[in-house]
């Protein structure tokens, strides 16, 4: 009887150890975690636009950057006219397709230092007096326009002053006119006539604050190129810095009260207007899953973000704001990212904001654009010596 208790008593320990062991098993195995986002920073910026259905993301967020900026410097919350300056960057494009004489893109597409451009020449104006919105849908509807333009200024490149537009800027600047609107060269704006260029000085934007930053392996680091993308149609130059020192200078930036305007890819589909959120996953049954749920990311070297890049997974498809940090339950940090896509609708995120992972910046990131004065004091000090390139 002695020798059966043992017995017993050796399984009913046996039994509760074991249970006992399964149970520190499942409890040291984290329960997946649905995303909990608290905000790190904020920085100014003006309410979500939509871009509607038109290429013009790079007028909507480098516009969206300088209104930023404007606040930063003048304390004034400032609607800037996105319409403005496409409309003069057209006439830009028009003109550098004739000189290439056709041997070029010519599309809706642009990049920041465009908007920049445009702003140093044009000057700016305010969204009260060019909304650059014609009809009673009140919806900016960009699909015809380059077609227009492109008959116009492939018929002169063909036969020159014996085609049907001899007279080609004539014409470009009434396709304009019809589907953008007339520029204004004088206007009001709080009981103060203005023209673009003194309206600018009012705003004390300085469109030479402003340096566009990248990371490629096909140019020395800490020298200045032109990138070989698509949209680069004005040629613009990017300075080129090892991958961990631009998330620093982003990262500087922010923390310094600057937002960034960013060139990247969005064509993943772990990038979601939808869920408002852009991340990496490693694995890619994880995809799906990664837009609820926290998953494992992808550690991005310089080497793999360049051969995404040649290999055409990564393009400059898309721009946005970076106005600033967020971080989930873990203290994991993610960008905040103003998108112009909307608020409404079934796309609606996290009420039109992007929540990237450093992950996905990483990989995806084409450039960033900065003030200078938000730059590190080592970068600024090589900035300020004579470019190697």
């Amino acid at each position: 009887m002695k020798h059966y208790l043992l017995v017993c008593l050796f399984f009913i320990s046996a039994f509760f150890s074991q249970a006992q062991e399964t149970t520190i098993q499942k409890t040291s195995i984290p329960a997946e975690q649905h995303y909990k986002f608290t905000p790190v920073i904020d920085l100014e910026t003006s309410s979500v636009k939509n871009q509607g259905n038109t290429g013009t993301c790079w007028s909507f967020s480098t516009s969206s950057f300088a209104e930023s900026e404007i606040y930063k410097n003048t304390q004034q919350d400032i609607d800037i006219s996105e319409m403005f300056t496409v409309r003069k960057t057209y006439e830009d494009k028009a003109w550098d397709y004739v000189m290439r004489q056709g041997k070029t893109q010519f599309s809706q597409g642009g990049l920041a230092h465009d908007v920049i451009n445009s702003i140093k020449k044009n000057g700016l104006v305010p969204e009260s007096a060019f909304s650059g919105v014609l009809g009673v849908d009140k919806k900016y509807n960009h699909s015809k326009i380059v077609p227009a333009l492109k008959e116009v200024l492939d018929a002169y490149i063909k036969n020159g002053k014996d085609s049907k537009y001899p007279n080609w800027k004539q014409s470009v600047d009434s396709i304009l006119d019809i589907y953008i609107g007339k520029a204004p060269e004088n206007f009001m704006y709080n009981g103060v006539d203005y023209t673009p260029k003194s309206f600018l000085a009012m705003t004390k934007f300085n469109p030479n604050n402003y340096i566009t930053l990248t990371s490629f392996t096909q140019e020395p680091f800490y020298s200045t190129f032109i990138l070989n993308i698509p949209d680069n149609f004005s040629n613009g130059s990017f300075y080129n810095l090892p991958l961990d020192e631009l998330i620093e200078v982003t990262d500087n930036a922010i923390h310094k009260g600057y937002t960034i305007a960013l060139d990247i890819d969005v064509s993943e589909k772990t990038f979601s207007q939808k869920y408002g959120l852009a991340v990496l996953p490693q694995k890619i049954e994880d995809n799906e899953k990664a837009m609820t749920y926290i998953v494992k990311e992808n550690n991005v070297t310089q080497q793999y973000r360049q051969e995404e890049f040649e290999n055409f997974n990564t393009t400059d498809d898309h721009l946005m704001q970076i106005v600033g940090l967020v971080k989930d339950q873990n203290g994991t940090q993610y960008y905040k990212v103003k998108n112009s896509w909307g608020t409404t609708g079934d796309r609606i995120g996290n009420g039109g904001f992007i929540y990237m992972s450093k992950a996905y910046f990483k990989l995806k990131a084409i450039s960033v654009l900065v003030n200078k004065n938000s730059l590190p004091k080592n970068l600024s000090e090589i900035l300020e010596k004579p470019s190697k390139s």
